[in-house]
């Protein structure tokens, strides 16, 4: 008998992705974002985000059925984010799910978003090994994780953000800089060509697993206020902003590998795509012993090919669909995979 073929629609933010996964493969997926109309304001603007969602749903459904060269009606199941993100994109992704579930038939499956990056791994790498940990890092959620059965089992958390996470954080001081929106890439692109031992930046809450990314934020822009009249050393500043960054991250998650005898750890979430986060986890993950896994980049920022992923695991573990009235949490805690919130929309 055929697996079963599982939807996948995210919108929590700025992207509109869609995704179509059987048994634990990508077949097709297509991505529209609306960051351009975002980035004159230095961030994302909600009911923009909301209204591109609405132009973009069902021609990115289409283009990722037709990527996997499948019809609507092949489809047996979909999953949608539920949370957390911004609420009025989120209810565009959760209607569209809404009438296609109905329309075809089939169960709903809803999704936290933040499941969806943990799971973007399988796609690449194949299942995840039980336990490991898991390090999220994006614009809005900086976690470590440790993930045993990702369908089935509670996710503990063995740190957070306290403040701004590590996305933010680019996010934030690259503007300080002069650099464009979304800061992360332009951070990176400007830190090729300086030297990260130029500044010396503090590295944040450096005993325990929570993270706090504001006082490092603060202090690149005390130091990008003492050049005030003069020329900032712009490369020289975004190196030394992301070796601190890198240096947090991957300390803390190689750490939390040792203490709880895990032998992978998994890096996701957009920030993932920082090519000094790679190279240093890759780098101190070798030293140490520990097999490092991070999604290609494609599958690293929001998508729906995630979100598939997680409907895919959650059909197969043959998890309770979501109810008909199943709404969003926009500030959804991270506790399990599937996310059947109600009455909070």
């Amino acid at each position: 008998m055929t697996a079963p073929l599982v939807l996948g629609i995210e919108s929590s933010c700025d992207e509109t992705g869609a995704g179509l996964v059987r048994d634990g493969r990508l077949l097709g997926h297509a991505v529209a974002s609306s960051m351009d109309a975002h980035a004159r304001y230095g961030g994302v603007v909600p009911e923009i985000a909301a209204r591109a969602h609405v132009h973009a749903v069902r021609p990115v459904i289409r283009r990722a059925l037709d990527e996997a060269g499948v019809r609507a009606r092949d489809i047996d199941a979909v999953a949608v984010t539920t949370g957390p993100g911004l609420a009025g994109a989120l209810q565009v992704g959760l209607a569209a799910a809404k009438g296609l579930a109905y329309g075809l038939g089939v169960p709903l499956h809803g999704v936290h978003h933040l499941a969806g990056h943990v799971a973007a791994d399988t796609l690449e790498h194949g299942p995840l090994p039980s336990p490991c940990v898991v390090l999220i890092v994006s614009g809005g959620h900086t976690s470590l994780l440790l993930v045993r059965d990702l369908a089935r089992e509670p996710i503990a958390h063995l740190g957070d953000t306290l403040d701004d996470a590590a996305g933010e954080c680019f996010d934030k001081v690259a503007r300080v800089f002069g650099l464009p929106y979304p800061g992360g890439p332009a951070i990176d692109r400007a830190a090729r060509e300086g030297d990260p031992g130029a500044v010396v930046f503090p590295r944040p809450l450096p005993g325990g697993y929570d993270f706090s990314f504001s006082g490092l934020k603060t202090a690149a822009a005390r130091w990008a206020e003492r050049h005030a009249g003069g020329v900032l050393p712009v490369a020289d500043g975004a190196a030394a902003l992301q070796e601190a960054v890198a240096d947090t991250l991957t300390r803390k998650a190689v750490a939390a590998c040792a203490e709880h005898g895990v032998g992978t750890l998994v890096v996701v979430g957009g920030v993932a795509a920082n090519s000094r986060v790679r190279a240093l986890a890759e780098e101190r993950c070798r030293a140490a012993g520990i097999e490092l896994r991070v999604p290609p980049l494609r599958l690293c920022t929001d998508n729906g090919a995630m979100i598939a992923a997680v409907g895919d695991l959650l059909v197969r573990a043959g998890t309770e669909p979501a109810p008909l009235d199943v709404s969003v949490d926009p500030s959804a805690p991270l506790e399990y995979a599937a996310l059947h919130p109600v009455g909070r929309g």
